[in-house]
């Protein structure tokens, strides 16, 4: 099978994976006290210019986030998101689990607006009852979004603002980052993420890394007595070195951004080819996953070669998949499951 449903299938690049075995033998300090995570903490801060950010490694996107969630929200508080956001619809209630409610905001595309978040906080004050719903205390969002799509640097400036206004801490869930900001058009570079949000991962585990992400914390008050709290969340690492010479071996020359531009590469080839053979895409999506809408009649000969995730049911004989490019996709892979498209989708089309 070539398989196209997610890009962490595979283990780790081979850069990264390099680094690992090169260090396997050497000793260092526990918990991300070594020299390799102070590197790649440095590295980070100059590459996002963050000079003064908190930089904190975790094994996965999760816990980061189930972590960072619980140290912004007080008891009574929960996290505005989008509907379709992961937080929401991919992680089995990890923030409810904890104690906090997801309050999930319409949207037809992933994103959320800063008019949405300022309607909601407005009518939750506006209620004579405010004080027996629970209080909007920050908001979430990922970029790129659980169906591909990317906000603007605009956006991202018009949210933070409101954010910032209203005195709802941001965070963005970067488990794609690299895929995003390698998008190019309006997208936010880098040194945006630092500017307009109080903290934001850059994903590891879908981008190159064997496992981990970095959690990087631009709000000073929300970085006090960090420590403590992924140690209570079973989220620090006892050889977390082995997160910083993952992060190291990703930032050096940019291996990390070069990845996730080659992968952006490929799907965007993939994109091009379903609509070629006359296929739409649900979403307008510029990354590494991509939306056909397909015949359920190609799915079912498609699924005799390939793996891709089911997504929803368009109409009674169409459904909207996602396919994604991973750091390990191959250039023939996309050949010839475009190729394999082009060719059933004429004998479809002759058998009808």
């Amino acid at each position: 099978m070539i398989r196209f449903e997610s890009d962490y299938l595979e283990g780790a690049h081979p850069q990264v994976l390099e680094a690992l075995v090169k260090t396997n033998a050497e000793q260092a300090p526990g918990y991300s006290e070594d020299v390799y995570c102070e590197r790649a903490r440095e590295m980070i801060r100059a590459r996002f210019e963050a000079p003064s950010a908190a930089v904190h490694f975790l094994v996965g996107g999760t816990q980061v986030n189930a972590v960072m969630i619980r140290a912004i929200l007080r008891p009574h508080q929960g996290v505005l998101c989008a509907v379709s956001g992961h937080i929401n619809a991919h992680e089995t209630g990890a923030i409810e689990a904890g104690g906090h409610k997801v309050l999930a905001l319409p949207s037809e595309d992933g994103k959320i607006t800063a008019a949405a978040v300022q309607a909601y906080y407005d009518a939750h004050w506006a209620d004579g009852s405010h004080e027996h719903i629970v209080q909007p205390g920050m908001v979430y969002i990922s970029n790129p979004t659980e169906n591909g799509t990317l906000y603007t640097k605009q956006e991202l400036q018009e949210l933070y603002k409101t954010c910032f206004a209203l005195g709802l801490p941001l965070y963005i869930d970067g488990a794609r980052l690299g895929y995003g900001i390698m998008a190019g058009g309006d997208t936010p570079a880098p040194a945006d993420y630092t500017k307009y949000c109080d903290a934001f991962t850059i994903g590891g585990t879908k981008v190159g890394a064997l496992f981990g992400e970095a959690l990087v914390i631009n709000n000073h008050t929300l970085a006090k007595d960090f420590r403590y709290l992924i140690k209570q969340s079973g989220g620090l690492l006892a050889k977390g070195r082995l997160l910083g010479v993952q992060f190291c071996a990703l930032m050096e020359d940019d291996l990390y951004f070069k990845i996730a531009a080659e992968a952006d590469r490929l799907a965007l080839r993939l994109r091009d080819g379903f609509q070629a053979c006359g296929y739409s895409m649900l979403f307008e999506s510029v990354t590494n996953q991509q939306y056909p809408v397909l015949p359920d009649a190609l799915l079912a000969r498609l699924d005799e070669k390939y793996t891709y995730c089911y997504w929803q049911r368009v109409d009674e004989s169409h459904s909207a998949v996602r396919f994604c490019a991973s750091p390990f996709t191959r250039e023939e892979d996309v050949d010839a499951l475009l190729a394999d498209v082009a060719s059933l989708t004429k004998n479809i089309e002759a058998a009808i």
